[in-house]
């Protein structure tokens, strides 16, 4: 007679799943309450910290406790302190701060994800349903500079995390003008520099992210080699240069304007420049990586955009023309992809 198996089936996955919301919205209310900011070179109890922050002492005492237990804080004779993720992060005095996007998470994108059976079902961003707006999400939640800041200031810090392993994952030696676009707080180019003492740069992007460029470049060893330039990359002529990078912008568009870009940035390129994309690739088979895959669902709630594999990319690279194609996938959030114009 055929027996049934009792063995139950690992409830690990769906477990961690169910709580994984929980960890991403304790951080966003402990970041959004200051937390970190009352935490950062200073040492205190959830009592004083919920008198600090006027918050319920028992709740606050509740949440410091889950954040510990996240690698957020420490914890010793009763007293919080943050982490080094947390201080280097999660603080606003960091400059390496990723709060704004965290902000950004929690405000925006928490909403979208709402949504996410009805994205699917139809293929299509949220912006209307969550909230009313016909036009893209950036220009309609970036009203006020600050705002445009903090975010840049987030990108930055995920910025400053890839670009010095995207410069060094691929051979820069022949170019001498490398052109980002879209290259927000100059984070590429910054370390394109470094590690390539021969190449130039120059930062486009909007005229709105141009003042906090020149901030961020005017602070750095490579100054001097470093330009920046206001514009936007589908309309009026590119800078010149003989390598065009492009980092985080080909994931969010459709296929119409990335062959739009792709077109224009090949027409501006001379014989032999390059073109360095800076993506999260997907597995050629898509089962993974799961930041990829996760990404590429956020790409569909709040852009017109998605992850691609390397192949997907190589296909849209040839057909306008680029040749000798080289993907590299990294340790870092983005991998690199270097094509080269005949």
């Amino acid at each position: 007679m055929p027996t049934t198996d009792l063995t139950p089936a690992d409830p690990t996955p769906v477990l961690e799943l169910l709580n994984g919301f929980r960890a991403s919205k304790a951080m966003f209310a402990a970041a959004k309450l200051g937390v970190f900011d009352a935490l950062s070179g200073a040492t205190h109890t959830a009592a004083e910290l919920a008198a600090k922050l006027g918050l319920d002492p028992d709740a606050a005492a509740r949440l410091l406790d889950a954040c510990r237990a996240l690698g957020l804080l420490t914890a010793h004779g009763g007293r919080y302190a943050n982490t080094p993720a947390a201080d280097t992060y999660l603080t606003t005095a960091s400059p390496s701060r990723m709060l704004g996007y965290a902000n950004y998470s929690d405000t925006v994108l928490w909403k979208l994800w709402e949504h996410l059976d009805d994205a699917v079902r139809e293929g299509t961003h949220r912006w209307q349903q969550a909230y009313g707006w016909d036009g893209p999400i950036f220009s309609s939640f970036f009203k006020t500079p600050e705002a445009m800041r903090e975010f840049l200031m987030g990108m930055h810090g995920f910025g400053l995390l890839s670009s010095p392993v995207i410069v060094n994952a691929v051979d820069l030696s022949p170019f001498t003008t490398l052109v980002d676009l879209g290259g927000a707080t100059g984070h590429l180019t910054i370390a394109a520099c470094r590690r390539w003492p021969n190449l130039r740069g120059v930062v486009l992007d909007l005229p709105v992210a141009i003042p906090l460029a020149d901030e961020i470049v005017a602070a750095t060893e490579v100054k001097t080699r470093i330009t920046t330039a206001a514009g936007d990359f589908f309309a009026g002529e590119l800078p010149r240069g003989d390598l065009y990078a492009v980092g985080r912008i080909l994931h969010d568009w459709a296929e119409p304007k990335i062959h739009a870009l792709l077109a224009r940035v090949f027409d501006a390129l001379p014989a032999g420049g390059g073109l360095l994309i800076a993506e999260k690739l997907l597995h050629d088979g898509k089962a993974g990586p799961t930041a990829a895959l996760l990404q590429s669902l956020n790409m569909l709630l709040c852009t017109e955009g998605k992850e691609r594999t390397l192949a997907e990319y190589a296909e849209l690279l040839t057909g306008h023309g680029f040749r000798n194609i080289v993907g590299v996938k990294t340790s870092a959030p983005v991998d690199a992809i270097l094509a080269r114009k005949p």
